[in-house]
């Protein structure tokens, strides 16, 4: 009997094209199961592993490190949180992040999962060579102990991986500068993190939402998404920019702002448009983008401003995300997001596109629409 295999998208390496490479069916441990991706998502931190901008990734690799899709086989008995067990056919989501110890001072203490020193997560810290873990293949392998999310009926798939990676991300971000009701917030960034931080802002009970990004389509959306006011990046000079936000908080600035850009030169913007005894969230510099300078009298210390970093998500954002989703998604026009959709042939295409910025999100559609 021939053997079966499964096609994955494989980068080899920073620099290398992503090339199909096929794998044989894994022999499922228990506690394990088997997903088939119905979609995975191309995430900027795709694009900054093809630049070899993380370190300790186990080339190649498989990408994707969020997706959706059916389980196929199970091995034994498998249950959600609520100790429900799951059965193939199920629509899943699961953690990407997987192997923290439950041991460790972060984890135990200061609990702050994502900074323990075991963590592992699909598609960036597993290598092609341990098996299928990445959401970019046919199939993929969910070790025992994967945190897997049953998704709720009325979440559609389009409208969870609309969402993706950006979704978790942004809820840590907005639980984190901790919005009140008529706060006036700002969104430093309009990729897909900064437009889910609009509309968890929107459902936290923000008042006045302002985005500075750019381009113009990404702006649009940015409304779409719950924002009243947004700033053209490109259009726009500094000074512009703060004399537009002075205008509509009072001459104070913003309450909250959360800075979602990925570009060193956003923060020391942000510090200053942020009111005095603000709170400024930092979530965009997920890698080492380079230095810049603040002056720590004027921006932090005389403004008495709280200053708050935000990096990763544990399983209480993914749930969290997966249930405001599931709730506001007939509202919130995450799918939008789920428009530009690529075969897993086209996998390189795909990340050039979000690399070029042609693109405000692309999809992987690796299965057929159930």
């Amino acid at each position: 009997m021939t053997p079966v295999r499964y096609r994955a998208a494989v980068m080899e390496g920073p620099g290398t094209p992503v090339a199909l490479t096929e794998y044989d069916a894994p022999t499922l441990e228990p506690g394990a199961m088997l997903m088939e991706p119905l979609f995975a998502e191309v995430c900027g931190t795709d694009v900054h592993l093809s630049h070899g901008r993380l370190a300790g990734v186990p080339y190649p690799i498989i990408p994707g490190h969020v997706s959706i899709g059916r389980i196929m086989e199970i091995s034994g008995s498998v249950t959600d949180m609520e100790g429900n067990a799951f059965s193939p056919g199920d629509m899943v989501t699961f953690l990407d992040v997987h192997e923290t110890c439950g041991n460790c001072y972060y984890c135990l203490v200061a609990k702050a999962a994502t900074r323990c020193p075991s963590r592992k997560v699909y598609g960036i810290t597993y290598s092609s060579c341990d098996g299928l873990l990445g959401g970019w293949s046919e199939r993929v392998y969910l070790k025992p102990g994967v945190k897997t999310i049953r998704i709720p009926e009325k979440l559609s798939p389009e409208t969870f991986i609309g969402g993706g990676c950006g979704a978790p991300t942004a809820f840590h971000a907005v639980q984190r500068a901790g919005i009140r009701m008529n706060d006036a917030v700002l969104v430093q960034g309009s990729g897909p993190v900064g437009l889910s931080a609009v509309a968890f802002a929107r459902i936290s009970g923000a008042g006045t939402i302002i985005v500075i990004g750019a381009p113009a389509d990404r702006l649009t959306l940015a409304k779409a998404m719950g924002a009243d006011e947004t700033i053209s990046l490109t259009a726009t000079t500094a000074e512009e920019r703060t004399r537009r936000i002075r205008d509509m908080t009072g001459g104070r600035g913003t309450d909250v702002t959360i800075e979602a850009t990925g570009n060193p030169a956003a923060i020391p913007e942000g510090m200053t448009l942020t009111r005095d005894q603000g709170t400024y969230v930092i979530v965009g510099q997920y890698t080492d983008c380079g230095n810049v300078e603040i002056n720590p009298h004027t921006m932090i210390n005389r403004k008495h401003l709280d200053v708050r970093g935000c990096w990763g998500s544990d399983y209480s954002h993914f749930h969290g995300a997966v249930q405001a989703m599931a709730r506001h998604g007939a509202g919130v026009p995450w799918h939008r997001l789920a428009a530009w959709q690529y075969p897993l042939e086209l996998a390189a295409e795909a990340l050039a596109d979000v690399e070029a910025q042609r693109v405000p999100k692309a999809v992987i559609r690796v299965a057929g629409r159930p």
